[in-house]
């Protein structure tokens, strides 16, 4: 039996390489919709890699963008991977709008 931590190769495991946690963004993101999803992106951040999905987004407010750049930022500090994949128009539009595509580009897929 392995000790706890361990894979079978030796190496120690950390939490990052045993979890990660996707969020799925609503189709409203706006001042209302941000606490809870601060809450589940404090969470999962916690938990390793952040995969958070854009697809049904039809509006999103700025304070979301500047959260999720805010995040994004965090889990690198952690050493975890961070990422918005599957962005809708909506969400690419809004991140052009303000000027934060150069921002954005390190962690939008697809």
């Amino acid at each position: 039996m392995l000790p706890a931590g361990t894979s079978p190769l030796g190496a120690r495991l950390s939490m990052a390489d045993t979890r990660s946690k996707s969020i799925a963004l609503p189709a409203i993101v706006d001042l209302d919709a941000l606490d809870p999803i601060r809450d589940e992106l404090l969470d999962a951040i916690d938990s390793g890699a952040v995969v958070v999905k854009g697809a049904a987004v039809e509006r999103v407010a700025t304070n979301a963008l500047f959260m999720l750049l805010a995040a994004a930022e965090t889990a690198r500090r952690n050493n975890n991977p961070f990422s918005v994949a599957g962005a809708s128009e909506a969400f690419r539009s809004a991140v052009m709008r303000l000027g934060l595509s150069h921002q954005f580009a390190p962690i939008l897929e697809g």
